[in-house]
């Protein structure tokens, strides 16, 4: 499966930096650059179960593509910063990529897993299955 160009630019970047203290600086600046979301977005249909801080996604399908565009929020800063992160490894791809995606790979590549608190790699894990269970829905 090809990594897709954001997916890699941070997985470039987070290898030139060494220091955990600065990949997770590197994290709240990718959450900072979400574009915000619609006022409609902060209801319970598009909240994350199983997320220790708030985290909305909102996924929309492209009728003529197929493709899956993928927005989201977070109230606290790093796990804005994680959103960030599955919008790159996940919008923008067809139903059957998102399936085929081992997100828990990819964290486990870029050392992800071993400095994230027990309640942030759960809710991490909650937004890939909400990802993966809506493109399910779109296939």
């Amino acid at each position: 499966m090809d990594t897709p160009p954001a997916l890699q630019t941070i997985r470039d970047d987070l290898a030139f930096l060494d220091d955990w203290d600065d990949r997770y600086r590197y994290l709240i600046d990718l959450g900072k650059s979400l574009p915000a979301l619609p006022a409609e977005a902060y209801s319970d249909a598009f909240k994350v179960p199983g997320c220790a801080s708030q985290v909305w996604l909102m996924m929309d399908r492209d009728a003529a593509t197929g493709r899956l565009a993928i927005r989201g929020d977070s109230d606290a800063l790093i796990v804005k910063g994680l959103v960030a992160l599955v919008i790159a490894m996940f919008s923008n791809r067809l139903p059957n990529e998102i399936a085929a995606t081992d997100a828990q790979a990819f964290f486990a590549e870029i050392g992800l897993r071993e400095h994230l608190t027990s309640q942030r790699a759960n809710g991490l894990a909650s937004m890939v299955a909400r990802i993966k269970a809506e493109a399910g829905r779109a296939t």
